[in-house]
């Protein structure tokens, strides 16, 4: 008899969040091994998304072999900190109301967002359903906010004891890093007894091919928005508060003299209006912004890109994993890291030689890795890409990664 598992996770299909697009690959390969319910928030990580929602709290649907009970929840301002704490609030109280109220839960999977509730939930969840708990660590919080000082003093330390009992109660933490298993050590001691495995993120690498600019969408693409002719360098993801944005996006100013080289934007966060404000004051014309591409033409979104930046703020190393790389990666595009020594994204790219890499708030490294990139001949930047193509091709399938995950909840349930 299948197994019921409980996935609570508060970005699911259609949204554009990341851990959302993870997750429901996740779920739809393991629907034919387990019976699977997926508590998720009404669609809304974009304001596109935001479009034509229930107005109703609580909806159940059936998707794809999956039941899905979406929750209603009040429109996030990322930009302040009542308006993340309004809707943390509603999200924890309405996923434990939902989750308590489902029958026979044999495993309940939460990730860490939110911050900590994430991983709460699965704790109240698993004392109260006498089930097992696999907490899914996508970045370690409070540390990641307190190295953008989004927090410190007491609510940090509050923060820390709660995620300490989340990962010690669970019955399994999984983290998406190798570096990550050094913050379980400084949490709990290098001899620590935490049940942990190490499952990096993934791409489809099927979907998420290298296209060259002559391909018809791509160059349809470069047309659309005055790019042709022009050295890309493209960030697409969450433009949040973790990442250096706001400093990274001045660097546009000293590339103004070099009229072909374009930066190009692509996505939401926090910082966006920030980064916008700016490009406006400093009238530069060498930087555009757009929204998050539909699923379907990242493939070809991707490949616009002379060169992607894969960035983190100082201090993230083992804490996140900026999932993006394996993306770029898939794209065969050449890599301007931004990363600490060390971390995983940097051994990525240093191990596959797809990039140049310098350290965050290490400016003029930046800029002169961007000068060495666009010095670059045509075909070393593809021979470049294609290294970081071939590595992950040999180390970091999808399909690897989504049979580590039904391998090791198999091992949970089976205890």
């Amino acid at each position: 008899m299948k197994k019921n598992l409980v996935f609570v996770i508060n970005y699911f299909y259609p949204d554009y969040a990341s851990t959302g697009q993870l997750m429901t690959e996740l779920c739809m390969h393991l629907k034919n091994d387990f019976n699977i319910t997926v508590i998720a928030a009404q669609p809304g990580y974009s304001n596109e998304t935001y479009k034509g929602r229930s107005k109703n709290i609580f909806e159940e649907e059936q998707w794809n072999g999956l039941k899905i009970i979406r929750i209603r929840l009040p429109k996030v301002n990322k930009n302040s900190k009542i308006s993340r704490a309004k809707y943390i609030i509603n999200y924890f109280i309405l996923a434990n109301f939902v989750l308590l109220k489902e029958k026979n839960v044999d495993l309940i999977y939460t990730i860490s967002q939110p911050p900590i509730i994430g991983g709460l939930i699965g704790t109240i969840g698993k004392k109260i359903k006498s089930s097992k708990h696999v907490y899914n660590i996508q970045d370690f919080n409070p540390e990641q906010a307190a190295a953008v000082n989004y927090t410190d003093g007491i609510s940090h330390n509050i923060a820390k004891i709660l995620d300490k009992i989340n990962c010690s109660y669970s019955d399994h933490v999984i983290i998406v890093g190798n570096d990550m298993k050094k913050t379980l050590e400084k949490r709990f001691g290098v001899n620590h007894k935490i049940s942990h495995s190490v499952i990096n993120n993934w791409t489809d690498e099927n979907q998420i091919i290298p296209l060259s600019k002559e391909n018809i969408e791509v160059s349809k693409f470069l047309r659309k928005y005055n790019l042709e002719n022009k050295f890309i360098i493209m960030y697409s993801g969450n433009l949040g508060l973790f990442y250096d944005l706001e400093n990274l996006i001045k660097i546009a100013t000293k590339m103004k003299s070099i009229p072909d080289i374009h930066f190009l934007y692509i996505g939401e966060g926090a910082s966006k209006m920030k980064m916008q404000e700016y490009v406006s004051k400093q009238e530069l014309k060498n930087v555009t912004f757009l929204p998050y591409q539909p699923k379907d033409f990242i493939k070809y979104s991707l490949n616009v890109a002379d060169a992607h930046l894969v960035v983190n703020q100082k201090g993230i190393k083992g804490v996140s994993v900026p999932s993006k790389i394996y993306g770029v990666m898939a794209a065969g595009k050449p890599i301007l890291g931004v990363l600490e020594q060390g971390s995983e994204a940097e051994l990525l790219i240093s191990n596959s030689n797809a990039g140049f890499v310098s350290e965050p708030q290490d400016y003029d490294h930046f800029i002169e890795n961007i000068m060495l990139m666009y010095n670059l001949t045509d075909q070393e930047r593809i021979e470049m890409g294609m290294r970081g193509r071939s590595y992950l091709d040999k180390n970091l399938k999808k399909e690897i990664s989504l049979n580590k995950y039904k391998d090791t909840l198999n091992m949970i349930l089976n205890k």
